[in-house]
């Protein structure tokens, strides 16, 4: 009896059905490491989209974020700021939602385009005031067929949550909660979102990226921040150029710069998806394959590389600001450090008010 029991478990060790390869899915690492609490796996799509996977069945929801790897250290030096506001320009939709009527919205949009980049190369007051009266009339009429928060209000009504995305120097990151039975409908709208995007109501949203900077200018933290970082990085866009831009800059944007930008970094080659939540892996992969793995990939530049001179003694700098006086030291570490990709620190600096 106990030979009969033997071989048929042994039967059903041997014909118990193996992981199913995902048609073209590549798994870079298809096992969660040993010591992994998050049981994280990794994946590559077709385009070569990275999807990293940690399954968690305590709610009915996924959390879910996209990844680009560019950030502000890429903006061109004419126009900072532009990664950031590019992140808000991906919320205005695409051909098909956003608005009531794409070809007929589209001349509009061509000609704000090149309107604002008559604006740019502009450089007599006279002019460059004609041109933004040119492009107030143009928007006029692009506004007839907008559909401001498209996206915001299809999320909602999806019962998703906390969509949100953030640039920094380094990355721009697209957040979002949903149930888990959304998860079709949401890559979808992704692969829709990040192929066709349309940058409508420009000059609105620019409004909010003014804000932004205002409110940045009324905190005392971020300005010697600023301060720090331009005296600590002297040669490097860490310190010379801030996320959300100089004045100047934003008051002065290029549309075509912008698109230039996204062309060049929003490939899927150099995106990730990150999921987290109630799935089954399988059959996410099969999703997001024929969803934004249909995304055509492109090459996208190699990261450059700004080396830094070594620190030269002791360096202080006073910054003159309306809030409380404060100190703050920096060490640089130059010795017994993990070297970076650019023979940098991984962690080059340490705050510490005093």
């Amino acid at each position: 009896m106990r030979r009969l029991v033997e071989a048929a478990l042994l039967c059903v060790v041997l014909v118990a059905p193996v992981r199913a390869a995902v048609p073209g899915v590549t798994d870079v690492q298809a096992q969660p490491l040993a010591d992994d609490p998050l049981q994280a796996t990794v994946h590559k799509l077709s385009n070569g989209l990275t999807v990293y996977l940690s399954v968690n069945h305590q709610q009915p929801r996924i959390t879910a974020w996209v990844a680009v790897r560019t950030g502000s250290k890429n903006d061109p030096s004419a126009t900072t700021g532009l990664a950031h506001y590019l992140e808000h320009m991906l919320f205005k939709g695409t051909t098909h939602f956003g608005t009531t009527d794409y070809q007929k919205e589209k001349p509009y949009l061509d000609r704000i385009t090149e309107l604002y980049e008559e604006h740019f190369h502009a450089t007599d007051p006279a002019k460059r005031e004609e041109l933004y009266k040119e492009i107030d009339r143009q928007n006029l009429e692009a506004v007839k067929f907008e559909i401001p928060n498209e996206i915001d209000k299809m999320y909602r009504q999806l019962g998703m949550r906390e969509l949100n995305a953030f640039t920094s120097d380094e990355s721009t990151m697209f957040v979002v909660d949903m149930p888990a039975n959304r998860f079709h409908q949401w890559t979808q709208i992704e692969a829709d979102r990040f192929s066709d995007p349309v940058f409508r109501l420009f000059q609105s949203e620019l409004e909010a990226v003014y804000e932004e900077k205002n409110r940045g200018l009324d905190n005392a933290e971020r300005i010697l921040n600023e301060a720090l970082l331009k005296q600590l990085y002297k040669v490097h866009p860490y310190g010379q150029q801030t996320t959300i831009g100089t004045i100047e800059h934003l008051k002065n944007p290029s549309l075509k710069n912008m698109y230039e930008f996204y062309k060049r970094w929003y490939v899927p080659n150099n995106m990730a998806v990150v999921m987290s939540g109630d799935f089954d892996p399988d059959q996410v992969l099969a999703q997001l394959e024929s969803t934004l793995g249909q995304w055509k990939p492109n090459p996208h530049p190699e990261p450059k590389v700004w080396p830094l001179p070594p620190p030269n003694g002791t360096e202080r700098l006073e910054v003159k600001y309306e809030a409380e006086e404060k100190v703050v030291s920096v060490e640089r570490i130059t010795e017994d450090a993990d070297e970076g990709a650019n023979g940098q620190s991984d962690d080059p600096l340490t705050t510490t008010p005093e």
